[in-house]
């Protein structure tokens, strides 16, 4: 499904059609996320990535924090047919996705520009507002510089045509270099991309091609096999130039055995980056999504009793205000790093910081509303046994009501099973796949098979004796989520403290 035409105003028209990608088991975040903040419709998911259509602008389609990036899609259908024995034939399918719908493309680049030009002048005017008043200067003070940056224009874009002339005999021909696969190389600025995409045909545009492949595919063709054969169709198609350096447009690309996806990164920086944390510690996307399925309200007391960085209350601060946020932690090098961390974010003042124990907070029982953290599980920070000690002082901390979000390794699980003799089933509400309105499909509108062989790791946990939870004291297990963190997996346990422990 293509991306349909701009309207005017600030917006994008209605049926602007985007993609995000997530971290393994936070598709249905996500998903509840473009559905409350973006009012998105049409919202479907695979695995490791959400599509939905919404007419929000740049400014709210930033706030997005589940999200990793940001794609404004151009194709999505079934996955290439690669059985076929010639090499030839599955380039020629590879084409198709190029050449049998340009309008899908001319559509995708027309939104994308809108975009870029709105969000420019929207910069524009914010800069003009805080700058009212400007001194005036003499006429070399202006000509001067004008002549300068005319004569370094002109000797960069003699530079870059070189650069592109070389790149196209030796890369393209030989090489097939329209992926340079796991480089950043410096970007173009806005400026400079929404005055490229603005040309009436847009041949000035120059472009660089990104592309995943898994699957069987992966065992037939690299990346830059395939980057170059989407390259090739690009430039003969549109008329645009290969940059693998400086592009103003970047094509991303995924093929893998379930489906074939072609967008356009909307940001040049992952939404997952965020700019107010100065030392990453926990990935900010499983902190937020924690913080969320925590239900924060004003007024709240939240406590992270084993804090680190201090990355969960950063991302609760910043999203739910007037809240008092307390993070404790026994490692000063940890406290200090969140210390630092929260005067990055401007958030000294909204969370305070104790050095303590988490087996000896020094909290009246029940003065807690609620309690997120992430229990340790790494080679440098790590729990043994003491994993039900914690559970008890959270439980003793926690008012009757009140909510724990917890992220645990398997191994901890395990060691709160061995602590009990029995288990509790996980409530209904920790399945994802009856979220009402939510679809997992390939394209709108299809009825496939597909649905049965696109898996999400985000469903509930219902296996290997994970889909239980121990009762432990007054904590009633609600929700559970396996998530990934990479090169391992966790699980993001929600509960709930039922009855007073005198009770």
């Amino acid at each position: 499904m293509a991306a349909l035409q701009t309207g005017s105003g600030s917006r994008p028209a209605a049926g602007a059609r985007f993609f995000c990608t997530a971290g393994r088991g936070l598709e249905p975040f996500l998903m509840r996320e473009v559905r409350t903040r973006l009012a998105a419709t049409q919202v479907e998911y695979i695995s490791g990535k959400v599509f939905f259509t919404t007419c929000s602008d740049l400014n709210m389609l930033k706030k997005l924090k589940s999200a990793e990036r940001l794609f404004l899609l151009i194709k999505k259908q079934f996955p290439l047919n690669v059985s076929s024995v010639s090499k030839g034939k599955i380039f020629n399918e590879m084409q198709r996705l190029v050449n049998d719908d340009p309008e899908s493309w001319l559509s995708a680049i027309s939104i994308w520009k809108n975009l870029l030009e709105l969000d420019a002048k929207k910069d524009k005017l914010s800069q003009r507002d805080a700058n009212p008043l400007k001194r005036k200067v003499g006429e070399n003070d202006i000509t001067n510089p004008k002549k300068l940056k005319t004569e370094q224009m002109q000797e960069l874009q003699e530079s870059r045509e070189c650069q592109l002339e070389k790149q196209m005999e030796e890369e393209t021909v030989e090489h097939g270099g329209f992926l340079t696969s796991g480089e950043k190389p410096p970007e173009a600025s806005q400026n400079d991309v929404v005055k490229a995409a603005g040309t009436p045909d847009r041949k000035d545009l120059t472009f660089r091609v990104s592309c995943r492949c898994s699957g069987t595919l992966a065992k037939t063709f690299t990346a830059q096999e395939v980057g170059r054969v989407i390259g090739i169709a690009l430039m003969k198609q549109y008329g645009w130039k290969a940059d693998l350096r400086n592009p103003n447009l970047e094509i991303f690309i995924h093929l893998n055995d379930i489906y074939s996806v072609v967008g356009i990164p909307v940001f040049r920086v992952p939404l997952a980056s965020r700019a107010y944390i100065k030392t990453a510690g926990l990935r900010s996307t499983i902190a937020w999504a924690m913080a969320s399925l925590a239900e924060i309200k004003a007024g709240a007391f939240v406590l992270d009793p084993m804090c680190g960085l201090g990355t969960i209350l950063l991302e609760a601060a910043k999203e739910w205000p007037d809240v008092y946020y307390v993070g404790a932690d026994v490692s000063d090098s940890q406290l200090l790093g969140a210390c630092d961390n929260l005067k990055a974010a401007g958030l000294q003042d909204r969370i305070e910081l104790l050095k303590v124990s988490v087996i000896e907070l020094p909290l009246p029982s029940e003065s807690v509303d609620i309690i997120i953290s992430d229990i340790p599980f790494g080679k440098k920070f790590k729990l043994g046994k003491d994993i039900k000690n914690i559970l008890q002082e959270m439980e003793r901390v926690l008012h009757v009501g009140g909510t724990i979000v917890l992220l645990l390794s398997e191994d901890h699980h395990k060691r709160l099973q061995d602590c009990e003799q029995s288990g509790i089933p996980l409530n209904s509400k920790g399945s994802h796949t009856d979220e009402p309105g939510i679809e997992k499909c390939l394209n709108p509108g299809e009825k496939t098979d597909l649905s049965d062989t696109v898996s999400s790791s985000s469903e509930a946990i219902s296996q290997g004796g994970l889909d239980k939870m121990p009762p432990f004291g007054s904590l009633v297990p609600m929700e559970c989520y396996q998530v990934s963190l990479g090169r391992t997996d966790a699980f993001i346990y929600k509960y709930r403290k039922s009855h007073s422990l005198g009770l």
